[in-house]
């Protein structure tokens, strides 16, 4: 057995026979998934988070918790903003459930 490092695929293993854990790694994943967008293109942009928080007319302590990868709180239209603000847009997939967990893997990698 090849032992390995990735969280996500020892998590997965772990999770694999139960669906509860299941559920709350991949929303946990997504949520930090959607936090670590945020910082790479703020911090692609050359923005501090006071500069974001400005540009999109809101405080420095929001775009905190929008980056926080414990959040669960991320709204369609505050990511939107915050795309806008950044020349860039939002796009979003619905995947089969089937490969979900590989899928995400693979995005996050």
């Amino acid at each position: 057995m090849v032992k390995t490092n990735d969280a996500l695929e020892i998590l997965g293993k772990l999770s694999q026979d139960d669906p509860d854990l299941q559920e709350m790694v991949q929303v946990a994943s997504v949520n930090a998934e959607v936090a670590q967008l945020i910082y790479a293109a703020r911090t692609q942009a050359g923005l501090t988070q006071q500069d974001l928080a400005d540009l999109i007319n809101t405080q420095q302590p929001v775009i905190a918790r929008l980056e926080d990868a414990d959040y669960e709180g991320h709204s369609l239209s505050m990511l939107q903003r915050i795309a806008q603000a950044l020349n860039r847009r939002v796009e979003i997939a619905l995947v089969p459930l089937e490969n979900d967990s590989a899928m995400l893997t693979q995005t996050i990698n």
